[in-house]
């Protein structure tokens, strides 16, 4: 997991040079198709891609896009009518059954059907029309990290081109992943949540997902209760268990999503909570640590590179606890679900 998570600028880089002309042409077919609303198929860290990509697009084409639940059409042999509709499955591997199941009634409901993945032979490549590679690279740890990256990538780019865009934003993308890496943030924190058991990490906008996959990072490497809630809802109601025991990760970056949480902070703040901040420095004055990202990253691409502190918190913590984070009890690379 170590060396995947330090792989991620060469990863990203690859992607750049390889990946954007291919992406750009299945841009183009998008574009004639001219869907009128977009489907997102994923689970787990995939999932959290997908949520990305659905921030991307409701912000930049301004299209409804959905999350679908695969069993409406696996287990119960719903048939929608999908005419003008983009479905894009999110999935590492491409094996997952329920995922590969639900393409291809996807696209016999009438759907434009995308894979991404990083695995150009796979059962889910076989069955939808169009394959985006995110070109990571083979991935050894159970635990996601490069594939998750390249994936936010390939999506940005794929939203970037349906948009009309030159991808001139992401250029930069591979350096900025170098300078987080080089910072170690994640690293320096872990010693803090050694014997933490339960954990908030909190974000708004471009960053939700990260918080979702942040969470997930730390419940499967080091078997902590990790919570990860936009900052909105946890004003509904979770922020009642919050105090000086129960510590908060929120990222707060550069843009709207970091004005957005701000207010959270200082509720969060007035409740004596433990507050480490990934982001940027404006959001820092009531929090106990900072983890510091390059200044000048755009919203929209900041989840790229916000995750990382994440990623290297998630490996560090799991083996000062005595884990493997390589091979997490009970999980396999390729999950199969139906």
């Amino acid at each position: 997991m170590a060396a995947e998570i330090e792989e991620q600028p060469l990863a990203l880089s690859r992607l750049l040079d390889r990946g954007l002309e291919p992406i750009r042409a299945i841009a183009d077919q998008i574009r004639e198709f001219d869907p009128q609303m977009v489907l997102l198929c994923g689970r787990g860290t995939s999932d959290h891609a997908a949520l990305y990509f659905k921030y991307l697009l409701e912000i930049k084409q301004q299209i409804p896009v959905g999350l679908v639940s695969p069993s409406t059409l696996t287990s119960y042999n719903a048939q929608p009518k999908l005419a003008r509709v983009l479905w894009v499955t999110v999935s590492q591997s491409g094996g997952s059954p329920d995922l590969v199941d639900a393409t291809a009634a996807a696209r016999s409901c009438g759907a434009l059907t995308v894979a991404v993945s990083n695995a150009s032979d796979s059962p889910l490549a076989a069955v939808a029309e169009l394959n985006v590679e995110i070109m990571a690279g083979p991935e050894k740890a159970v635990a996601a990290t490069k594939s998750y990256t390249s994936q936010l990538l390939a999506l940005y780019l794929l939203a970037d081109a349906w948009a009309g865009g030159d991808a001139s934003v992401a250029k930069t993308l591979p350096l900025f992943a170098q300078q987080v890496i080089d910072a170690k943030g994640g690293a320096r924190i872990a010693s803090r949540y050694r014997f933490v058991e339960k954990i908030v990490i909190t974000a708004r906008g471009y960053a939700y997902p990260t918080a979702r996959e942040g969470a997930l990072k730390l419940i499967e490497t080091c078997y902590l209760s990790a919570h990860p809630f936009s900052s909105a809802d946890l004003m509904h109601g979770p922020l009642a268990m919050i105090d000086h025991s129960h510590p908060v990760i929120a990222i707060a970056p550069e843009g709207i999503g970091g004005e957005l949480i701000q207010p959270v902070l200082d509720r969060l703040a007035d409740q004596d909570a433990d507050i480490v901040v990934i982001g940027s420095s404006a959001h820092a004055s009531g929090a106990a640590d900072l983890i510091e990202l390059p200044v000048g990253i755009p919203e929209e691409i900041s989840p790229i590179v916000q995750i990382i502190p994440l990623q290297q918190l998630a490996q560090v913590m799991a083996v000062a606890r005595g884990y493997d984070p390589d091979a997490p009890r009970g999980l396999l690379k390729v999950t199969e679900t139906h």
